[in-house]
């Protein structure tokens, strides 16, 4: 039924997918709005119970993803290409990096880049430092490049590499239940393996529809600033909706039209506000701050990653790190196929220093800026940030607040505003395009399907930000810790399969060499046995044909 239905919409999915997937995201809407106190009470009463019991498991698997995405670049397996053996990458090192950056997390360093510093700067993680100390300041970025580092593009790369080498590799389908191909066999195209899909396809939408919510608020902030346009739930959905409608133009036209030239402008803006800061602030205080706090961030990377708050015990890992790998995961099947796409024909090797590498030194230096200024005005400029962010809980408009301490506030705000903007449509496109990818396993799909996804991302992400009793940032945060934690789990079978796989290669390919070295062995022997008969000598006589034979070789 579902076929024909399917059919005759002239949709060209897999209906099971599709058509479920669809249903759920409308019950949760429906549920969502009819039933805002229930649905407040199932999520806070499960994001509370995975915050206090879960925790530690998501520290410790995060932190062991990274352990095993190094050890497979720099093994026996980092050779191995994302494709046939004689492929080649599709797009340019600078390509790539501006396409997967943007559709990673491009729009949260827009949100977090002022914000999440100066918040542990007022506010230490960790109870042994002053506020507002220069140990509070380290501390800082510490964390801060622990949340957006390494750490958060393992969780992006270890999806990715897993669909690009079952995909370009085995000829696997575009789809999360492929990556249980060594376990499940055929059977991912059964029931079981449809149900892997389904919610592949949920944690897409509601990991995006977070993200939505978040670059809403700030470019709500950033409205009110500068032309004094209220904040409130309903401009956050009429931004929403216009947003939506940028969206749905850009997936439409493709991923090498829109959102290659989104990515690539966009970028070029982002750099460009992040060299106005460098300049326009103190230059040398900056550069100076940005190679210690590149220390810093290698001096606590390895106690950060295994750090539980086992002794102070005051509930701040689960409301920003867990908080922050739950959503980080809920994302990990779009960003994970959409990296996977444009990284057909690279190494293993390549692709994952590179996805690894790249985003994570950008981050440094972003962070170092945005972050190390903000110190610089609470120390040096008489302050103000942390009463208008942190005492008075402004973390969307941490930027703009940020911004009114340079020059050209107006010229560089509605700048910053034109960048959430782009960021944001090029996440809600990608999404689009990949929960398409999701419920149809091929890149060739009608438009209206990936179109029909980026509707259903605005209203899905209107819905958590405006229908639930506790709104807001807390409605985000409850919704994607209850979503991630399938994901998270999905994980640990990602690694497992990949080196299933990959020891079967190897041990296919070690096969076909020693059948190769027995033929030449067996062929040699032939021609010695000839050569032998024809009375000339092994090593260079001639043989019955009048040919002369070196070695047992021709």
């Amino acid at each position: 039924m579902l076929a024909k239905l399917a059919r005759k919409l002239g949709l060209v999915t897999n209906p099971a997918i599709f058509f479920v997937s669809a249903a759920l995201t409308i019950v949760f809407v429906v549920c969502a709005i009819a039933f805002t106190d229930t649905v407040d009470l199932v999520f806070g009463a499960t994001s509370e119970w995975i915050l206090s019991r879960m925790g530690w498991l998501y520290i410790l698997g995060v932190t062991t993803f990274l352990i095993f995405l190094i050890w497979i670049a720099f093994g026996r397996y980092g050779h191995i290409r994302l494709g046939p053996p004689d492929s080649r990458p599709d797009y340019s090192n600078i390509t790539w990096f501006c396409m997967l950056f943007a559709a990673g997390i491009g729009s949260i360093l827009m949100f977090w880049g002022v914000a999440e510093p100066i918040s542990h700067y007022a506010n230490p993680p960790q109870q042994n430092v002053d506020p507002e100390s220069v140990q509070a300041a380290q501390q800082a970025m510490g964390f801060t490049l622990y949340h957006f580092g390494l750490h958060t593009w393992t969780i992006f790369c270890l999806p990715a590499l897993a669909f690009a080498y079952f995909v370009y590799r085995k000829g696997l389908p575009f789809r999360v239940s492929s990556i249980f191909y060594p376990f499940l066999g055929e059977r991912i195209n059964g029931p079981f393996g449809r149900s892997i899909d389904v919610f592949a396809v949920l944690g897409t939408l509601f990991g995006v529809a977070v993200t939505i919510g978040l670059g809403t608020m700030q470019i709500n902030s950033g409205l009110n600033t500068l032309f004094g346009i209220e904040e409130s739930r309903l401009n956050q959905v009429i931004l929403i909706a216009v947003v939506t409608c940028i969206a749905v133009i850009s997936v439409a036209s493709g991923l090498d039209v829109g959102i290659k030239w989104l990515s690539q402008v966009n970028i070029v803006i982002a750099v460009a506000l992040l060299v106005f800061v460098f300049l326009a602030g103190s230059s040398l205080y900056l550069a100076k701050g940005i190679i210690e706090t590149t220390g810093v961030y290698l001096q606590w990377l390895i106690p950060l990653s295994f750090w539980n708050d086992t002794f102070g015990n005051t509930g701040w890992q689960g409301s920003w790190t867990v908080f922050y790998w739950a959503w980080t995961i809920t994302w990990s099947p779009f960003v994970g196929i959409f990296i996977a796409r444009i990284s057909r024909g690279r190494t293993i090797r390549e692709f994952v220093l590179g996805v690894l590498g790249l985003p994570t030194a950008f981050s440094i230096v972003w962070f170092g800026v945005f972050g190390l200024s903000s110190f610089d005005i609470e120390m040096n400029q008489g302050g103000g940030l942390v009463e208008e962010v942190v005492d008075q809980g402004d973390i969307p408009g941490a930027l703009f607040s940020f911004l009114t301490h340079y020059p050209w506030t107006t010229f560089v705000s509605a700048m910053c505003i034109v960048i959430v903007i782009i960021f944001f449509t090029t996440s809600s496109d990608s999404a689009s395009l990949v929960v398409d990818m999701l419920c149809s396993g091929t890149e060739n799909s009608p438009v209206r399907q990936r179109v029909f996804w980026g509707i259903t991302e605005g209203v899905v992400a209107a819905t958590v930000l405006t229908a639930t009793g506790v709104g807001g940032l807390d409605a985000l945060q409850q919704t994607i810790i209850v979503f991630g934690l399938p994901f998270f789990i999905i994980g640990f079978f990602m690694m497992i399969a990949l080196v299933r796989s990959l020891q079967q290669e190897a041990a296919e390919g070690s096969g076909a060499q020693r059948e190769r070295t027995v033929s030449l062995a067996a062929r040699a022997r032939r021609l010695r046995r000839r050569n032998r008969r024809g009375g000339g000598p092994v090593g260079g006589g001639a043989n019955g044909n009048g040919r002369r034979v070196e070695n047992g070789e021709f």
